[in-house]
């Protein structure tokens, strides 16, 4: 499959901005959540590991769905995720496990991935309806 999205060609999810910029923030999340101590292991180290691959998985799934409005229904999960990114985060600061310049820094780049996201999913709802025009 090959689509245009904000005029450039995708020919997988790995060429879509949002899915590189969310897979960088997986990583920086799986470090925090392996430096989480011990008692947190299947709490909040385990949320903050499901909500990171969460980021990535929907937007790839959403990818290979058919219908643009199943992909679109992926990106919002995967929004929704980065927002409970977003609130795993500010735990951490709770419990003193991060400080806060840490938190503020991936904090911003979610914020950045939630914003690609929004944009991508303009760009499918405006080229679903492009495609109907045509």
């Amino acid at each position: 499959m090959v689509e245009q999205v904000s005029g450039k060609t995708i020919r997988t999810f790995q060429d879509l901005e949002v899915w590189r910029v969310g897979r960088a923030i997986r990583n920086r999340c799986y470090e925090i959540a392996d430096k989480l101590p011990p008692q947190e292991r299947y709490n909040l180290a385990s949320q903050i590991r499901r909500a990171a691959v969460s980021l990535t998985a929907n937007v790839a799934e959403g990818y290979g769905r058919f219908h643009f409005k199943e992909n679109i229904q992926f990106c919002r999960i995967s929004r929704g995720s980065g927002y409970e990114l977003i609130d795993h985060l500010i735990a951490c600061h709770d419990l003193e496990y991060l400080a806060q310049d840490h938190i503020d820094s991936l904090q911003q780049e979610l914020l950045t991935f939630i914003r690609l996201l929004n944009n991508y999913i303009r760009s499918i709802g405006t080229s679903k309806r492009t495609d109907d025009s045509q």
